[in-house]
């Protein structure tokens, strides 16, 4: 995970303007998020009112205050935490590590009754060993308690109260506290998870590229749990995905809980009501297909998303035109490569026949999909699933057979 950021100060104090009271404090923030998202969660971030947004490989760097801090671990589909920088310097040695991260007020932001985790990554370090490095950062926090409160905060390697993240590249060191605690694709909605699901901030960045808008029929015809589905009803809805789910910045000294009330009663008014939408969701399995019923159900979408046992290859389009979005599972549930090259050729025949006037999108990590469904694709788009790397497939099934065009490979980074 990089969080490359520029060499500049943890936060300013720009003189007010307009009606403003007093100034405002800005500070810095790095949201990291699935690469290949990197674009849209700019846009998200510019949106919910980040300034100096900028796109790294793997994440954002923004600056906002608190509000946006807490807007954006609120509301944010798409980043996986939301980061507060609190040191970036040069270093040349784990004494340096040390001596950078002793000198900050640990004690003025949480309380030593706390618990903590020191995660540490880098990219071109030249220390020997990042985990000499990890405990270096501990030791350095829990000296700096001990001298000013005379306790220390113990280390939980499981459930922290705090995450403490460090980041090395070449020549400078960073810091950071993570203000969201548990990562921000865990809404808690999911009751169960079925195989191998994708993690469902990617899976609302999907819905994102693929240009599909609440109110359009959507249709994931091999929905597992659901993912798709939970995000696309979220979204419909216009619910923050935070809102039923807690955060560690409301365990910090600096923890604003009017502010925080305030945000969470304004996004709960914008949420629109629960009323049927075009949404479908279809599976193979029965036993896979009750895993998404039960996480619809636990999530109060029961009512607007429409569950039915199928196979793929028996479908037929739910209405005339609209987004076809899904994740083909394969490998266990579907056998060996001579079944998926079966397969494959016959999921290309049921788009072309039955999904005139749709837009189909197939998220895949196996290279053999591209090659054996037959169609062409309009745009690959590369994206990561951890550290799988992935395509997602775009094909425009224009009425009347499928339009041959360009084929072109995009990568949605910010240089």
């Amino acid at each position: 995970m990089a969080y490359g950021l520029k060499n500049e100060p943890c936060c300013r104090s720009p003189g007010g303007t307009g009606n403003a009271i007093a100034a405002v404090t800005l500070h810095y923030f790095f949201a990291p998020c699935p690469r290949g998202l990197e674009s849209v969660l700019v846009t998200e971030l510019e949106q919910l009112g980040a300034s100096s947004v900028r796109g790294h490989d793997g994440g954002v760097q923004f600056q906002g205050d608190w509000r946006i801090c807490y807007r954006a671990n609120l509301e944010s589909r798409i980043a996986s935490r939301v980061l507060w920088q609190v040191a970036s310097q040069p270093y040349a040695s784990e004494t340096d590590v040390y001596r950078i991260a002793r000198a900050l007020p640990w004690n003025e932001w949480f309380a030593p009754a706390l618990t903590i985790r020191v995660n540490v990554a880098a990219i071109k370090c030249p220390l020997r060993s990042l985990d000499f490095v990890t405990l270096k950062i501990k030791d350095a926090v829990c000296d700096k308690f001990r001298e000013i409160t005379g306790g220390r905060p113990s280390v939980d390697t499981v459930r922290p109260d705090i995450r403490i993240h460090g980041f090395l590249d070449a020549r400078k060191f960073s810091l950071y506290l993570d203000t969201s605690g548990d990562a921000l694709f865990k809404r808690g909605l999911r009751k169960t998870s079925g195989d191998a699901p994708i993690r469902e901030n990617l899976a609302a960045g999907i819905l994102n590229l693929t240009g599909w808008q609440p109110g359009v029929p959507l249709l994931d015809p091999m929905c597992g749990s659901g993912t798709f589905l939970l995000e696309a009803a979220q979204i419909s809805l216009n619910i923050a995905p935070g809102a039923g789910r807690s955060f560690a910045f409301e365990k910090l000294k600096k923890f604003d809980e009017k502010l925080w009330v305030q945000l969470k009663d304004a996004a709960t008014a914008r949420q629109k009501p629960v009323v049927n939408q075009p949404l479908f969701g279809s599976d193979l399995y029965g036993d896979v297909l009750a895993d998404a019923r039960a996480n619809l159900s636990a999530a109060g979408f029961s009512e607007i998303v429409t569950l039915k046992q199928a196979n793929v290859l028996e479908i037929s389009a739910p209405a005339p035109m609209g987004f076809l979005v899904t994740n083909p599972p394969y490998g266990v549930r579907l056998g060996e490569s001579e079944r998926l090259l079966e397969f494959y050729p016959k999921l290309g025949d049921v788009l072309k026949k039955k999904f005139s006037g749709w837009n189909a999108y197939i998220f895949t990590a196996d290279p053999l999909l591209p090659k054996c469904i037959r169609l062409t694709a309009s745009r690959r788009t590369p994206l990561f699933n951890g550290a799988l790397e992935c395509r997602l497939l775009e094909y425009k099934m224009v009425a009347g057979g499928m339009r041959r065009v360009r084929e072109t490979d995009t990568t949605h980074q910010i240089d």
